[in-house]
């Protein structure tokens, strides 16, 4: 079995705004594209376009519906992978050692060459965050993308995980937490980062930032409204030509 390192240099993770995901699981399909075609083995797929289709997925978002004590309920779209806890279980369970935590970085990572499958690891993670792959027989996880985001090849703003990259609501942020002067630690301190399941003990690196309640929204909603007026209650140019072309046809207007 695998030991955890007592520290480690730095600790790369994930912060991810509950409060801007919108769900639209680009982060899931980026993930599973890109770890499918470079890091490690692929990500397979069971039966795709049949009645009963699975398959290996490294990210996963979750959606719920949240009913507050007061006001409308919300929609929350929770994404999760593997938080890379400090304290992380999948390691220490590890029989082959294939788990383990890079002392470098924090990184947790499977070498699939020593993987026999076990699923001990899975059995471990409070979170579920740890998927058997059917075809190669051996467990996936979140690498964090280490062979992007270390990769001098790839221009700098790429050099972050694929879900990163791709989120197109920017809810989802990669630094160091090692560093309190990084963009994941200023964000999390400033907004309130929390651990998910602090109870199990894990200390997981990556953070979570809480949505607002609706009725704060609505009162950004409300401050915003004179802003969002129109700029002229006519059209003018070419618009303004056109309305009034259609204006004239036979049947009438628009």
């Amino acid at each position: 079995m695998t030991e955890l390192p007592t520290n480690t240099k730095r600790k790369m993770g994930l912060v991810i705004d509950l409060d801007t995901c919108v769900g639209c699981h680009a982060c899931v399909i980026s993930c599973k594209g890109w770890n499918t075609e470079n890091y490690g083995a692929p990500l397979s797929d069971q039966d795709p376009y049949g009645a009963d289709p699975s398959g290996t997925f490294l990210n996963r978002v979750h959606s719920y519906e949240v009913q507050p004590e007061s006001g409308p309920a919300q929609l929350i779209h929770f994404p999760k992978s593997c938080l890379h806890c400090e304290d992380a279980p999948c390691v220490t369970v590890c029989p082959t050692g294939a788990s383990y935590k890079r002392v470098e970085d924090g990184i947790v990572l499977v070498n699939e060459s020593d993987c026999i499958g076990c699923g001990l690891c899975a059995w471990s993670c409070p979170y579920g965050a740890r998927e058997l792959d059917q075809a190669e027989g051996v467990m996936k996880k979140c690498t964090l993308c280490v062979d992007r985001i270390y990769n001098d090849n790839l221009p700098e703003e790429d050099r972050v995980p694929s879900c990163v990259r791709t989120c197109p609501a920017g809810a989802r942020h990669f630094g160091d937490f090692a560093d309190p002067d990084s963009n994941v630690s200023k964000l999390s301190a400033e907004r309130g980062g929390m651990d998910l399941m602090p109870e199990m003990g894990t200390k997981p690196v990556n953070k979570y930032l809480p949505p607002r309640p609706k009725d704060q929204i609505d009162e950004q909603i409300d401050i915003l409204a004179p802003l969002l007026a129109p700029v002229a209650d006519e059209a003018s140019g070419f618009l303004g030509w056109l309305d009034k072309a259609l204006d004239k046809m036979p049947g009438g207007s628009r």
